[in-house]
Parts: structure tokens; C-alpha cells; sequence
């Protein structure tokens, strides 16, 4: 990589054919070495899962200019672990991960493989953030989403992001968001998951689907009333998952397990 550039490695969740993927390459573009790792098919929904009771393999697929592209046969989390491990000669400047079609937002996040990139990025120490547009249509206008993302991706080369936080960007699908809002994740739930059908064998089974269920109230800090007032949300998280608040309060029921 030549060393007065910036390097930035891309993935996503829905694949290499992905639009939302190839709209992100082309917004990045100029801002550094971009190396594009992604899966070889869709995974969304992967979390942070990881391969390991078969191996993987990568493909070079084209390389131009600026621009390497490769294919892997992982989850997203496998597509940064094997760039980062044995791919690049060093570490890069910043992961972005995306551009993800369907939202990420409230607690979706948690079952993103879009985000169990970007969290595996952090964990690296690589600032990372993941970029979602809440539309599936796979031929959807990403023009709003690219925007909010290379002005993210520049203010974070400049800057940086704290050790152990990366960030989740989520852009409403609307012909022009009215601004960034820097928001709290929502809870919530997905409720009526599946849908249950008879298959050809006479067995049922069960295809995922739902819908989400808001259990917050309309406080305009939480990230989905963002979106819906037309907003995009950002929103800083945290590898740390320790309850820190909670943790001084569950020290009373330490033991030493040692018998007297």
C-alpha cells in the first residue's frame, strides 16, 4: 500500500453483487486505498458468527487503481478477521461496513452482519462504523446513505474514534434527510417471527419474518424516532458490554470460595 495514502477496508453483509456495496465503493473513492472484502453471497443476519468447522477461501477479483476487490466464501466477521490476519500488510486506517439494505437500527443491531463486521473491526482497533439505508429494494437510491457516509468516513480519518467504540449510521429512505442525528440506540423486539408453512415433505416449516415492537416511548433521543422524523441516526457503541452501573451493587454477592 503506498504509505502517504489512507487504506480503508469495505465489506458488507449482503454480498460482492450488492448495490449498497458497490454505491459505498464509489462514494469512498479518493479518500484512500480502498481494499473491498466481502462475502460471496448474502449473510445477513450473521451477527458475530465465524466459520470454524470448515475453511474458508478468498478470490481476487479485480484490482484497478486504488481499488482491490476480493471475495470470501465467510460471514462478514470472517471476511475482516482473514483481511486483517492475512491479507493486508497493516492494519487500515478505517472499516466500513455496508451499505447495508434494511435498517440496523434499535436492537437490530445485535443480529447485524453488517455490525458484527464493524465490532470486529473495533476489536482490532481499527475505527469502524457500519452504514444502513431502511430500504430492502435491492435497486434502491443509496445517494442519501453515500452522503452521511463519506462525511463520516472523512471526519473519522481526520479524527478517530475512542478506543472500544464504533459507530452505526442508519439513513431513512427519503429523497433528502434533513440532517444527523446523534441519537441512543431504542430497545424493543421483533415479535410474530415466522412464518409457517407446510413444505413439500408435509413438514412444517418456519421462514423468518416479524415485525418490530417499540417498547420505549416517543423520546426523540432514541434512534428509530430519529429515522422516522426523517433523520439519520448515529449512534456511538461500545465493545465493553459490562453493566458498570450494576457491577458496584452485584460485588455484594462476591464469595471468596475458599471453605472455612
Amino acid at each position: 500500500m503506498n504509505e502517504y495514502k489512507k487504506l480503508i477496508l469495505i465489506t458488507n453483509d449482503d454480498g460482492i453483487e450488492a448495490k449498497g456495496l458497490n454505491e459505498l465503493i464509489k462514494c469512498l473513492k479518493g479518500l484512500g486505498e480502498l481494499v473491498v472484502f466481502a462475502p460471496d453471497g448474502p449473510r445477513s443476519g450473521m451477527s458475530g458468527a465465524i466459520t470454524s468447522t470448515h475453511p474458508i477461501t478468498y478470490s481476487l477479483i479485480h484490482k484497478e487503481n486504488g481499488i482491490t476487490v476480493y471475495t470470501c466464501t465467510g460471514t462478514p466477521v470472517d471476511c475482516v478477521k482473514l483481511a486483517l490476519n492475512e491479507v493486508l500488510d497493516c492494519l487500515p486506517n478505517l472499516i466500513v461496513s455496508g451499505i447495508n439494505h434494511g435498517g440496523n437500527q434499535a436492537i437490530s443491531v445485535h443480529y447485524s452482519g453488517t455490525m458484527g463486521a464493524v465490532i470486529e473491526g473495533c476489536i482490532f482497533n481499527v475505527p469502524s462504523i457500519g452504514v444502513s439505508h431502511l430500504s430492502h429494494e435491492p435497486d434502491a437510491d443509496f445517494s442519501e446513505a453515500c452522503r452521511f457516509a463519506r462525511m463520516l468516513a472523512e471526519k473519522i480519518l481526520n479524527e478517530g474514534l475512542p478506543y472500544g467504540t464504533y459507530l452505526n449510521l442508519n439513513v431513512p429512505d427519503v429523497e433528502r434527510v434533513k440532517g444527523l442525528a446523534v441519537c441512543r440506540q431504542a430497545g424493543g423486539r421483533w415479535i410474530n417471527e415466522y412464518n409457517p408453512i407446510v413444505g413439500k415433505d408435509g413438514k412444517m416449516e418456519y421462514w423468518l419474518g416479524g415485525e418490530f415492537e417499540d417498547c420505549h416511548s416517543k423520546d426523540p433521543d432514541y434512534d428509530i424516532n430519529r429515522l422516522d422524523a426523517g433523520y439519520a441516526s448515529l449512534v456511538p457503541c461500545l465493545i465493553d458490554v459490562t453493566n458498570h452501573n450494576y457491577l458496584e451493587i452485584l460485588k455484594k454477592w462476591e464469595i471468596s470460595g475458599i471453605d472455612k
